[in-house]
């Protein structure tokens, strides 16, 4: 929970539940001096993601629709609190791809992103009492530089299993900056949440002191 002197200063809103595990989120809401808690959603994401493109949903719309379900599931738990559902999917020439679940499938993840351009769509929601009140998004494209099998092997020797907690096997704020050529895209975005357009919307409803 971020209960800072800064949080209780700048945030005058009601009670905000993140239903997200995300390191990165949380550090950004707190460095923004947003007060809330955590509580992950409780979602099969992988079952919503084969739902929506069944039903012809578009892999664009995906961080969108995951978003939305992990605020919705949080906020019946949550009568009368504002709860926060975010997610981010990487896309690479219209295919979405997935956190690897070894070391081996992180290599061979990484050789198909070396030398291209992959885009990251960060979504988010704030529901309440089951109901969508807002939501957001915003894309950031990463162009990775070439890598052949030894440099991907010195940065998987250095980084570690932290390969293994993002989609792309990086952590921009970390070693994985060292990956890319160019980035175009706020920071925000490419950690995971689209805070502009949030802060935006909780000053528009009276939630901030600035």
């Amino acid at each position: 929970m971020s209960d800072g002197m800064s949080a209780r200063r700048v945030w005058i809103g009601p009670r905000l539940v993140l239903a997200s595990k995300s390191s990165g989120r949380r550090q950004l809401l707190e460095a923004a001096g947003i007060a809330f808690e955590i509580a992950s959603a409780d979602v099969d994401e992988r079952a919503i993601e084969r739902a929506f493109l069944g039903q012809g949903g578009a892999v664009e719309g995906l961080a969108a629709a995951l978003s939305r379900a992990k605020a919705v599931e949080a906020s019946d738990r949550f009568p009368n609190a504002l709860c926060l559902g975010a997610d981010q999917v990487m896309t690479l020439e219209g295919e979405a791809l997935h956190r690897s679940p070894t070391i081996e499938a992180a290599r061979a993840q990484m050789r198909r992103l070396a030398g291209r351009t992959h885009k990251l769509t960060s979504a988010a929601c704030i529901a309440s009492d089951g109901q969508s009140l807002f939501e957001a998004e915003e894309n950031a494209e990463m162009t990775m530089r070439p890598l052949d099998d030894e440099a991907i092997a010195r940065y998987f020797a250095l980084a570690g299993d932290a390969v293994l907690a993002s989609v792309g096997g990086y952590q921009i704020e970390g070693l994985g900056v060292h990956l890319f050529e160019t980035i175009s895209g706020d920071h925000a975005t490419i950690v995971g949440l689209p805070m502009l357009a949030l802060l935006a919307w909780f000053r528009r409803s009276g939630f901030l002191a600035l």
